[in-house]
């Protein structure tokens, strides 16, 4: 059986990613290990096996990936909430910048925001 237990998410900036994904997003942190320059540094929620990694945006062709998904709106990941109200209202008071705020796609609700670390994320209740 395969199953998804980690995803990644360039960041132009680990440190400025692990404050904004764990002072803003509320995320803890899983794995914090030294690899090199950069570090092997994950985050998720509490309870839950799965992690979000954040990967250093260091090789050529992740920064023109990243640069041209970030230039057209596209964002780099999903994560899910059970009120996008609330949750819009929460981060726009701790100083996120949303690009747009919630709107209804279909059956879902979606949200998204500008990460500080060169990606737009998504916010999305179903």
């Amino acid at each position: 059986m395969i199953k998804i237990k980690i995803s990644s998410v360039f960041v132009n900036d680990q440190l400025a990613a692990l404050e904004f994904y764990t002072k803003k997003l509320g995320f803890i942190v899983k794995k914090d290990i030294p690899v090199g320059e950069y570090k092997w540094l994950t985050v998720g929620t509490e309870g839950s096996e799965f992690e979000m990694l954040l990967e250093p945006n260091a090789h050529p062709a992740s920064k023109a990936y990243t640069k041209a998904i970030f230039e057209e709106g596209i964002a780099a990941t999903t994560l899910y909430v059970d009120n996008i109200d609330t949750e819009y209202e929460r981060l726009k008071g701790l100083g996120v910048e949303f690009k747009s705020a919630p709107i209804e796609m279909g059956d879902v609700k979606i949200a998204v925001f500008n990460d500080t670390c060169g990606n737009y994320i998504q916010l999305c209740q179903e």
